[in-house]
């Protein structure tokens, strides 16, 4: 008998645990879900669109630049979800850029590069003309575009324009094609209520993240990308990350002092994949990353415990790569030298 109500105070013990264990992780869901959120895959028809297929070619296509050897994808590689696994970017000329973040989701962002000094999608693909392309003038793409034949392409994506060969239109399709680029993952599973699709350590360390002040720039469904927001809030960031050359950030294209070491704050989505990482490629493990941020961001040191649970979280944040980020059949693309495919 004896046996019996132990038994029954051990399983009554237990029930009360899982349960006490599942009314905290509907709290923190509903948290979630209110200060970050969940994105959704991209539709069929958005992904065959014919303003995606031309902007897809754009993308992927080695030609379309002043050497004949850089496209789009030459900065944003699929290995690395959509970013650049080099320290920095290498343009057509040969100049070095900042590290290039991905452009999975980049489009639903207010602002984009480092210094979200370019308002949409359309005017970094423009800007881009001459800048990552190499070319002196926008237009000088306009004849290698017809050299290739991509005036059907075009034609098809823009049937209302009379000549719909143009940078605003290049600039449109690229912007569009990048839209289709959503990576759900498993964070946004267990958002939606599937409670397998995240374990333990990886809702202790959104609890974690959730808590430790975190979401005060990595917040929305994108975990961050919304806001510039100073590197070294607490610290100076180059005391920890190691960078040869220290920055300035907005400050270099503004000219206030005000806007010193100001940056815009990276998604957080695919952040695993997307090494290495800051502005400057400084820090190469996503572990590290996470230290230097709490440490210079927030005055905290971080035990192992927490590194391990918010660098799992962050690991829940990996999508798939969308279905369409290669090259279309036909269009010529080679990774830079000295990268290589996994």
């Amino acid at each position: 008998m004896r046996k019996r109500q132990y038994l029954a105070i051990a399983m009554g013990g237990s029930l009360l645990a899982a349960s006490s264990l599942a009314v905290a992780n509907e709290e923190l869901r509903d948290r979630a879900n209110r200060v970050l959120g969940s994105v959704q895959g991209t539709p069929v028809e958005e992904i065959e669109a014919p303003k995606a297929a031309l902007g897809q070619a754009l993308f992927w296509d080695m030609r379309l630049s002043s050497n004949g050897e850089v496209a789009c994808a030459s900065c944003h590689f699929r290995e690395n979800w959509g970013s650049d696994s080099r320290d920095r970017s290498i343009n057509a000329r040969g100049g070095r850029t900042m590290q290039s973040q991905t452009v999975f989701h980049a489009m639903e962002t207010p602002g984009l590069r480092w210094l979200a000094d370019r308002a949409t999608g359309a005017d970094q693909a423009m800007g881009s003309i001459t800048g990552s392309m190499g070319f002196d003038s926008r237009e000088d793409i306009l004849p290698v575009l017809r050299e290739h034949g991509y005036e059907e392409l075009f034609a098809a994506a823009f049937p209302d324009d009379e000549d719909p060969v143009t940078p605003e239109n290049y600039g449109q399709a690229l912007e569009f094609y990048q839209s289709t680029l959503r990576t759900p993952a498993p964070f946004d599973a267990w958002l939606e209520g599937d409670d397998d699709a995240m374990s333990e350590l990886e809702v202790r360390g959104l609890e974690r993240f959730m808590n430790s002040g975190c979401v005060g720039c990595h917040s929305g469904e994108l975990v961050g990308g919304t806001m510039l927001q100073r590197f070294g809030v607490r610290e100076n960031y180059w005391e920890h990350t190691g960078s040869l050359e220290i920055s300035s950030g907005l400050m270099a294209a503004t000219g206030e002092e005000s806007d010193r070491f100001f940056f815009r704050v990276p998604m957080l989505r695919n952040v695993a994949k997307t090494g290495p990482y800051f502005h400057d490629g400084s820090v190469d493990n996503l572990r590290r990353a996470t230290a230097v941020m709490a440490r210079v961001q927030l005055g905290q040191d971080l035990d192992s415990e927490a590194l391990d649970e918010l660098v799992a979280f962050q690991e829940a944040l990996t999508g798939e790569i969308p279905v369409n980020f290669l090259p279309p059949e036909g269009i010529p693309f080679e990774l830079p030298e000295g990268v290589e495919a996994e």
